[in-house]
């Protein structure tokens, strides 16, 4: 495939859109100009590209594949969203049914060759850096959340194997999941075995060159489906005489049809859907319960060591938390344009100041004019951070200096969490507020606007629960170093202060006040964290919530500023009217999101005696 299916897709004539039209919701469409402004002004897309390996995503190609993922996205995807939740999934008899058009809109996208879009072209894909892919992802998530669940979970799985699945394995399987052929899931949790990963009892013995699996698995995303294919379940097991815990924990590749030697499919494995999840949102995506051997057990083949599983799927659970941050970002992006149109569409009241005549719109009023600065600042913010967490991800992995990928890599460790537990909590505090400025209207299920507040709110619980993840920013990559990657990061944003101190007008100034202000915040949360974790763990993790988001609030804050600075510049050389908007927007989050850090630092650093202090009988 590789240069091939580029070209293919980059000359793409555009969808035909021929996919039946659902729901009453708004349409959906990609913001193509933002996009790009954040990907080169503030994430750095120049450094990616530039470094080997990705010598031919030249500015053209980026273009046209950002045109094209957009046209797939609104033109096919967005039109399927509403119906899809209002039908759902469901299990006929051993058959997984997913809604109307979802199936031949999977075909479209195999067809276009996107699902190979990160991957090398060793394996068939096309070799485009993450921050284009992740770019592309935000416009299918944006589109059609449940539906994009599923390619997802293929890329998670496709990385596991290409770290730790041997050769064999590795060309048995990699080009049909790279390929979309085949797709892929990951099979943590079990009913008595959530978070606590290391308390599950499904189980597996050798048999000859392979493993039986026994067990049951409950939340597998996409457990089956009618898309066509194979399904490539990646299945954690204990064996026999193991270690408790998650050091005894191995990890499996079970295929729901059996593949021969030469790739060709065999006979069903033993495995099956027991039952669909009744989900509060999500309701197109398949949830399914598993069932593992029933029939005396489903043949399995270890992927790297046994009982070193975990470590095996740490490989396929970041890279998944990254991408449900930005399923954050995409859901958000879904209820901003729908809640932004409503606004300039319902008349409601007249001029709190007397000065226009008559009924207006609601956008004229103050406070639905605060929501909705709120959910576009907030979505820039979570953008801006998701592609720079991309940018840093391809410069740890592909950056011709080995001190410098070490560098990236810390960072790219730190700056995981953050994005899923940040990104995730703020797009569910956009949709929640998309429902505010519908009103009434927000609370009927016709508009459209619960779904996306319904959708979002699993993602703060996916791979992990946010305050698994603020636990594990403290102590796994904060604390563990004595606070070094943190503190040398903190030193880079505040590298930028000259370059602000450089910029005109009062927005600059505004600014760089609250930026430095968030900066040294931070800086000393971080210090009282380093100091008070060794001696005292619950106090610090009591305040570890905050602390993420401190974070995610500065950090996006920095890249903001970084995008008012190169806003100045597009105002004079291209688009005023989109930079002096983009400059507006960074003021407000600098005003009313910037402005909170000393409050969170003072909750991270004073709050955690009363978080503990009632008896668990007081409660």
């Amino acid at each position: 495939m590789g240069l091939r299916a580029r070209d293919a897709l980059v000359s793409r004539k555009p969808t035909s859109g021929k996919l039946p039209k659902l729901g009453k919701m708004s349409d959906y469409t990609a913001p193509i100009e933002d996009i790009k402004f954040t990907m080169r002004e503030v994430a750095g897309l120049d450094s990616v590209t530039s470094m080997p390996g990705f010598e031919e995503v030249t500015p053209d190609i980026v273009d046209a594949v950002l045109e094209e993922a957009g046209k797939f996205a609104s033109g096919v995807l967005g039109p399927l969203n509403h119906g899809g939740d209002q039908e759902g999934s469901k299990l006929e008899g051993d058959t997984v049914k997913t809604p109307a058009g979802f199936k031949e809109a999977y075909r479209q996208f195999v067809e276009g060759g996107w699902p190979g879009m990160m991957f090398s072209t060793d394996w068939g894909g096309m070799g485009f850096p993450h921050i284009v892919g992740m770019a592309v992802t935000e416009m299918w998530d944006a589109a059609n959340t449940a539906w994009s669940l599923c390619p997802m979970l293929t890329q998670g799985a496709v990385e596991v194997l290409n770290h730790h699945g041997t050769k064999e394995l590795q060309d048995l399987y990699i080009e049909k999941l790279v390929s979309g052929e085949w797709t892929g899931t990951m099979n943590l949790t079990e009913p008595q075995a959530g978070s606590d990963v290391g308390a599950l009892r499904t189980k597996a013995v050798i048999e000859g060159d392979h493993y039986l699996i026994t067990g049951q698995k409950i939340f597998i995303t996409f457990g089956d489906h009618d898309y066509g294919g194979n399904v490539i379940h990646l299945v954690l097991a204990r064996l026999p005489g193991a270690p408790e815990g998650t050091r005894g924990i191995s990890l499996f590749i079970v295929p729901k049809i059996l593949v021969n030697r030469d790739g060709t499919l065999g006979e069903p494995n033993d495995l099956r859907v027991v039952s669909l999840e009744h989900k509060l949102g999500i309701h197109a995506s398949p949830t399914a319960i598993m069932s593992y051997g029933d029939n005396g057990g489903a043949v399995g083949y270890l992927i790297g060591e046994e009982n070193r599983g975990m470590a095996c799927m740490f490989t396929m659970m970041n890279n998944a938390r990254l991408n449900v941050g930005m399923l954050g970002l995409g859901t958000a992006v879904r209820a901003y344009q729908q809640a932004r149109d409503f606004a300039m569409e319902r008349v409601q009241g007249g001029d709190i100041a007397g000065k226009l005549k008559g009924m207006l719109s609601i956008i004229h009023h103050p406070d639905v004019r605060r929501m909705l600065m709120s959910m576009k600042a907030s979505v820039e913010a979570m953008r801006g951070l998701s592609y720079f967490a991309a940018a840093t991800l391809d410069k740890a992995k592909q950056h011709p200096d080995e001190a410098e990928r070490k560098r990236q890599q810390a960072l790219i460790d730190l700056l995981t969490p953050i994005c899923k537990a940040w990104c995730t909590d703020t797009g569910l505090d956009v949709c929640n507020t998309g429902i505010q400025i519908h009103g009434g209207m927000g609370f009927i299920e016709e508009t459209g606007a619960a779904q996306h507040w319904r959708d979002a709110r699993i993602h703060p619980i996916y791979e992990g629960t946010n305050g698994i993840q603020a636990n594990d920013l403290l102590g796994r990559k904060v604390v563990r170093d004595g606070g070094e990657t943190a503190k040398a990061f903190i030193a880079t944003m505040g590298a930028l202060d000259n370059e602000l101190g450089a910029g005109e007008g009062e927005d600059i100034v505004a600014v760089r006040e609250a930026l430095a202000d968030g900066l040294v915040c931070l800086g000393e949360a971080t210090d009282w964290m380093v100091a008070t974790f060794p001696k005292n763990p619950t106090l610090a993790a009591a305040g570890a919530h905050h602390y993420l988001t401190l974070w995610g609030n500065v950090t996006s804050g920095w890249l903001l500023a970084k995008a008012a600075l190169a806003a100045g510049k597009t105002g004079s050389n291209g688009d005023a009217g989109f930079g002096e908007a983009k400059l507006k927007t960074v003021r407000f989050y600098a005003d009313q999101v910037l402005s909170r850090s000393s409050s969170l630092k003072k909750m991270i650093t004073q709050g955690g005696e009363a978080v503990m202090a009632l008896a668990e009988e007081q409660f």
